[in-house]
């Protein structure tokens, strides 16, 4: 199953302006049509997943930049609505496509490169309560599944998966990750057990990690969740949080992904760096599979 891209990628290269602290969220409400053709760019690419531009999006962030909490919550429910939309505009062509609710960890709401450290130093009774009522929006908008994605840290995992159940929504739940590590520090081999636990979880693996980090993640999750595995690593450089942009180019190698399918890997794309020419070009190596 090939996924799409970066959203922020795509919507930097369509020349949008992404350093505030909405990121991809703040076009949701200033630009939703161009949300809509990234997605439909995406699925003209060959991805079979349009992942919601939802990420980073919550309704106390939408309150800070000035919004009333019902319109914070109408734009959630909108980043859903906006891929069903694009999806079923390409529904045409007989091609089966899905939609994938961003979920996004706590830390990305900060806007300040936490989602990469993780151990924000908040209980867990307060993850769940900022964690429940998004998963709630993002649920009432109908998408056909979950994605939770780029969390750092087992112990947010560990609220997580429990809400997952308690919605019954399906979900794949991937980890960043540096080497087998969570970008925590903990064992990565125990936040894969941990989302393995989510009765829903459909597929459990890693995101925006280096390319060089997604083989080994991904043999250790499928010895570990003995269900399919996610991932789809960014273009290999690193976040600077303070200015808000990629130290380096992107080094992201579509030939990879064969080594990540032989591993176990059946949901496979791109994170932040990789873009919609990457998409088709990761869509013309998997048919050569």
């Amino acid at each position: 199953m090939l996924l799409d891209g970066g959203m922020s990628t795509a919507l930097e290269e369509r020349g949008h302006d992404l350093s505030d602290s909405l990121w991809t969220a703040r076009l949701l409400r200033d630009a939703p049509e161009e949300v809509a053709a990234v997605h439909r760019t995406y699925f003209e690419s060959g991805a079979r997943v349009a992942t919601t531009a939802t990420y980073q999006a919550s309704v106390e962030g939408f309150v800070e930049a000035g919004m009333e909490p019902t319109e914070a919550e109408r734009l959630i429910r909108l980043g859903v609505r906006l891929a069903r939309d694009a999806r079923d505009a390409c529904s045409g062509d007989g091609t089966l496509r899905w939609v994938a609710a961003s979920v996004g960890p706590y830390g990305a709401v900060l806007a300040d490169g936490s989602e990469y450290r993780g151990s924000y130093g908040i209980s867990r009774a307060a993850l769940r309560e900022f964690h429940l009522p998004r998963l709630e929006l993002l649920a009432s908008a109908e998408p056909d599944f979950f994605a939770v994605e780029t969390i750092p840290d087992v112990r947010e995992a560990e609220v997580l998966a429990p809400l997952l159940a308690e919605l019954g929504v399906p979900a794949w739940f991937s980890f960043s990750c540096d080497g087998p590590l969570t970008r925590a520090g903990q064992p990565l081999v125990e936040a894969f057990a941990v989302a393995a636990s989510a009765g829903r979880v459909f597929a459990v693996g890693v995101n925006c990690c280096a390319p060089a980090d997604v083989l080994p993640a991904v043999e250790m999750a499928a010895r570990v969740a003995h269900r399919p595995v996610v991932a789809y690593p960014n273009g290999g450089a690193d976040w600077d949080a303070i200015s808000h942009r990629w130290s380096s180019g992107p080094s992201f190698e579509p030939g990879a992904a064969a080594a990540w399918v032989e591993a176990g890997a059946e949901y496979v794309g791109g994170c932040c760096q990789v873009g919609p020419r990457d998409i088709a070009a990761l869509s013309a190596a998997l048919a050569r599979l």
